[in-house]
């Protein structure tokens, strides 16, 4: 155990022998724990409805964008040039015989 001073060595004493004299059958939280919790339940209520508050005033309908629905537009129209490899290799696809017949 390492030294300890002796004030230290003193104040763990009276601690000890005051752990002994406190009956753990009558330790209770008190009023001041009662408080406590009694804040924080107000605390957890007061957020919970100003949470619904805010919520209830977010619009979630979503107002289209004339841009991108014309850019949408423009690029379905223009037809899309096949690449070379994807040709190809339809092409090959074409010309090998089935493993079946």
């Amino acid at each position: 155990m390492p030294d300890m001073s002796a004030s230290a060595s003193l104040a763990m004493t009276h601690l000890v022998s005051f752990a002994k004299e406190v009956d753990e059958d009558k330790v209770t939280p008190g009023v001041l724990g009662f408080i406590v919790f009694a804040a924080m339940a107000l605390a957890v209520w007061a957020l919970m409805k100003s949470m619904s508050r805010h919520m209830n005033r977010v619009d979630f309908t979503q107002v289209p964008d004339p841009k991108a629905e014309q850019a949408e537009a423009e690029a379905e129209s223009e037809p899309q040039p096949e690449s070379k490899g994807a040709a190809e290799s339809a092409a090959g696809s074409a010309k090998k015989p089935s493993a079946n017949g």
